[in-house]
Parts: structure tokens; C-alpha cells; sequence
């Protein structure tokens, strides 16, 4: 009886031991009908570079771009993402190295692909094929920088697990600019699991009053960015709020033409806020000071806010970036910084005042805000001189304090800032 004890444990422990060599050993490729269709999509592609040259043998699970379930060996993934980037870059290297052609249908019998990436590519105003909504399984959705054009198709409307869609239409082709367009946004309500939306550069000229309330069905939303979508007419109240999960929004270089919508300030969870160049106008309401976890805040070139800045900003704890740059205020600054004062532990990084009509002299209290990197109060109208206390700036890495009235001497306690490694103090006094 203990013998066989022995033996049991002693099998036990050698089949454990092994598991890892028994996993690699039976390993699970592709299926012939999902390697077709893989083989298919290659063939309608251009690949000048030759990025998919590994297309090729029985097991696709091993070709580039390419992920399988480690079980099923069923095709999952599809990330055929431009590895190379034209920003900073060589324009004939990243043309070269473009995936184009057409998308064959093929891409069908992929029935378990929940990830698919053509982004940074260039499609040559290619009409994003309608048959992608019939790939029910996807949940992430990639087309942006990739110069597709046209409609976009109702039927993404279909893809009910879709949690990343992202169709942002501008591109780095060489051709000329490719329209993406929406006539209706209704498409959308459907996607109840979608988190993060970007149609950025899509024309959405002709969706009318009705796109903010299509938006709104979308309970499970963080991201959303609407930049230069040509939207227009801007509600500002909602009967309900169900977005409120949001987390970032950018709906900027629109134009909405408006004053601040009152619903905006319902969205307590918001971190990062893009309105610049929207034509708002008005003054700053005191609303944005319920925006407590605000870490970005960008107001800049809307031309038509006015009035004095406030000193509520000082309460966002969280504030990392300010931008009021390009606009109409007035008045001094001491209001405004004397709100940073009564909030010691501020974590304001950045901070862009300009381009508006300031006027005054540079208060002490410009030492509270303690971690800035970034001050650029150039284009205004403030005098005296430059004080003391910028001294206490310690992590100062860019100032502009250029086309203001200031006058007197630079003060000794530049010599402080050991970081500073721009500084801009021309046309003044």
C-alpha cells in the first residue's frame, strides 16, 4: 500500500514538473480555413517594404501581427499598426513602409478577432468596407491616420462588444487630404460597452443639433475626442446626464459659438478638458471649480472669454496644465494667484496666460505655485519689475515674459533657477 503512495506522488510529481515541456511540446496552430483568409488579406495589401513577408508556412499564429488563442489557436489579434512614424521621421521611409490596397472580406472568417489595428497606414480614400460590421467579436477598432474616406459605415453600429473605436481622419499621405463623414451619429447608440471614441478630423458638419444627444446613450464612455469635427450648435443643458463616467473630452477647434453649457459641469470625473479655439465666450463660471479631478484644462484662442481669471483654480488640487492663452481677460493677476496660495500643495506644472490684456505687476505670490515648469505670461501689459520671488521656482524649466511693459533689473534670484533652459524677456523696458 505505501509503495503504491510512492509511486502515485513520485507520477505526480514528474508529470508537474514536466507540464511546462508537455505545453510546449502540443502547441496549437492555426486553422487551415483561418491561414486562408490571412493569405487573402495579404493579397489584396500593397506592402512595399515587405513588412508581411512572414505571411507565409502552415502555422499563422507565428506570422507578424499575428496573435492567436494560446489554446484554441484561433486567430484573435491583427495589429498591422505602421511601426514607423513620420513625425520626427524620414517621409520616404514611412510611405514606403505603408500597407495599402484593399481589404479583402476574407477578413470574415476570422469569427474570433477581437482586436484589429490598420492605423498609420494609407488607404488612398478607401471607404472603410461596411462588411467590419459584421465582425461581431471586435472590441478594439484602430483605422485613424490611415487616409480612409467617405461615409462612415451605420453598420459599426453592430459591433456590440466594441469597447476602442478610433476612426481620427487625418493622415500623413502625400495625396492630398481624404474626407471621413458622418451624416448621423445615431450608429452610435447602439455601442453600449464603447469607453473610448475619437472621430477626430471626420466632417460631422451634418449631424445638426442632434450629436451631443446620440453621445449621451453611451453610459460606459471615458474618451471621447471631437477634434475639428465641424460641429456646430452646441445644447446647453441635457434633460439627463449618462455620460457621466466620462474622463477625458476633447471637442476642440469647433465651432459651438456659445457660452459655457451648463452640463459640462455635471461631469465631476473629468481629468482632462479640450475647448480651445471653440468660439466660447463670456467669463470663466465659477461651475469649474466642481471639476476637482481636472489635471489638464485647456481654454486657449476662443478669442471672446473675457472678465478677470479667477482665483477658484487654486482649489484643483490636481491642475497640473492651464491653458487661458488667446483670449480677452483683463485686469491684474493677484486674484488669481493668490487662490494657488491658499492651496500649498498645488501641482500646477504648466501655466499659459498669454495673449490677453493683462495688466499690473507680477505678484510675491507667483512663488506658490512652487512646481511649475512652464510660465509664459508674454503678449500682455504688465509693468514693473520682475520679482524677487521667481526665485522660488525652483523645477523652472521655460519662461516668457516677452512684448509685456516691465522695466528695472533682472533680479538676482534667476540664479536659482537651475533648470531654466529657456527664457524669453525681449520687447520690454
Amino acid at each position: 500500500m505505501a509503495a503504491d503512495l510512492v509511486s502515485c506522488l513520485l507520477f505526480l510529481f514528474l508529470f508537474s514538473s514536466n507540464a511546462p515541456l508537455l505545453a510546449r511540446s502540443t502547441h496549437i496552430q492555426c486553422t487551415p480555413t483561418e491561414r486562408r483568409a490571412l493569405t487573402l488579406l495579404r493579397e489584396g495589401f500593397t506592402d512595399p517594404s515587405g513588412r508581411l513577408t512572414s505571411w507565409s508556412g502552415e502555422d499563422c499564429c507565428t506570422w507578424e501581427g499575428v496573435q492567436c488563442h494560446n489554446r484554441t489557436g484561433r486567430v484573435t489579434k491583427l495589429d498591422l499598426r505602421n511601426p514607423y512614424h513620420l513625425i520626427n521621421g524620414d517621409r520616404t521611409a514611412y510611405e514606403r513602409s505603408c500597407l495599402g490596397g484593399k481589404i479583402n472580406q476574407s477578413l470574415l472568417l476570422l469569427e474570433y478577432l477581437t482586436y484589429l489595428d490598420l492605423s498609420l497606414n494609407d488607404f488612398q480614400g478607401l471607404e472603410i468596407p461596411h462588411f467590419f460590421g459584421e465582425l461581431k467579436s471586435l472590441q478594439y477598432l484602430n483605422l485613424s491616420f490611415a487616409s480612409f474616406a467617405g461615409e462612415i459605415p451605420p453598420s459599426l453600429g453592430n459591433l456590440s462588444k466594441l469597447e476602442y473605436l478610433d476612426l481620427f481622419a487625418d493622415s500623413f499621405s502625400s495625396t492630398g487630404p481624404r474626407e471621413l463623414r458622418s451624416q448621423s451619429l445615431e450608429w452610435l447608440t447602439p455601442l453600449s460597452s464603447l469607453k473610448q471614441l475619437n472621430l477626430g478630423f471626420a466632417k460631422l458638419n451634418g449631424v445638426a443639433g442632434q450629436w451631443l444627444q446620440m453621445l449621451n446613450m453611451l453610459p460606459s464612455l471615458l474618451d471621447l475626442r471631437l477634434h475639428w469635427c465641424e460641429l456646430q450648435g452646441l445644447p446647453l443643458t441635457l434633460p439627463s446626464i449618462n455620460f457621466t463616467s466620462l474622463s477625458v473630452v476633447d471637442l476642440s477647434e469647433n465651432s459651438f459659438n456659445s457660452v459655457f453649457p451648463q452640463w459640462l459641469f455635471n461631469l465631476t470625473g473629468l481629468t482632462e478638458l479640450y475647448l480651445t479655439w471653440d468660439f466660447f465666450s463670456g467669463s470663466i463660471p465659477a461651475d469649474f471649480a466642481n471639476l476637482k479631478t481636472l489635471r489638464v484644462l485647456d481654454l486657449s484662442d476662443n478669442l471672446n472669454l473675457e472678465g478677470q481669471i479667477p482665483g477658484f483654480f487654486g482649489n484643483l488640487s490636481k491642475l497640473e496644465f492651464l491653458d487661458l492663452s488667446a483670449n480677452n481677460f483683463h485686469g491684474d493677476i493677484y486674484e488669481f494667484f493668490s487662490g494657488f496660495s491658499s492651496s500649498p500643495n498645488n501641482k500646477l506644472e504648466s501655466l499659459d496666460l498669454s495673449s490677453n490684456s493683462l495688466i499690473g505687476e507680477l505678484p510675491d505670490s507667483l512663488r506658490s505655485v512652487k512646481h511649475l515648469q512652464h510660465l509664459d505670461l508674454s503678449s500682455n501689459s504688465f509693468w514693473g519689475s520682475i520679482p524677487s520671488s521667481i526665485g522660488s521656482l525652483s523645477e523652472l524649466r521655460k519662461l516668457d515674459l516677452s512684448y509685456n511693459m516691465m522695466n528695472g533689473t533682472i533680479p538676482e534670484s534667476f540664479g536659482q533657477l537651475s533648470w531654466l533652459v529657456d527664457m524669453n524677456l525681449m520687447a520690454n523696458s
